[in-house]
């Protein structure tokens, strides 16, 4: 078995500045023990679920700001319609919100404006798990 040397990253944001700060902030690879990162911004939910329906996704990051569709319902369809769906990480603007989070199934939730800490931390968290769980299947 050949160690993945990529780990493909879904970003949605329908605002291209947002879309920035996460693939800046993410870097080419979040850790040594990582593959590099190859982040596929999309701006619109019927490339989201086209991406995910093509497969190859090892982490989605969703905005759960985003209009007219929503990270944290998008999150929900995502996690009730796809067959192992890779982690979501869903950013929120309001902490208030993180309770939302749990509805939709996200498996972790990252503060919006983008934490410099915190957002790679919990991508790679999530990363090493997929990774792993593929490894073993």
């Amino acid at each position: 078995m050949t160690e993945q040397t990529t780990a493909r990253v879904l970003l949605y944001s329908d605002d291209r500045t947002t879309r920035e700060q996460v693939r800046l902030t993410l870097g080419k690879r979040l850790a040594a023990d990582l593959p590099e990162l190859d982040v596929f911004e999309v701006a619109t939910q019927p490339v989201v679920l086209q991406a995910m329906d093509a497969g190859g996704i090892d982490l989605v990051i969703l905005d759960g700001e985003a209009v007219p569709s929503g990270g944290m319902g998008l999150c929900h369809q995502l996690k009730n319609e796809i067959e192992n769906c890779p982690p979501v990480l869903l950013l929120v603007a309001r902490v208030a919100d993180a309770w939302l989070a749990t509805w939709a199934e996200a498996d972790a939730v990252t503060p919006f404006p983008v934490d410099p800490v915190r957002l790679p931390a919990q991508a790679a968290e999530l990363l090493r798990a997929r990774l792993a769980a593929q490894a073993t299947a």
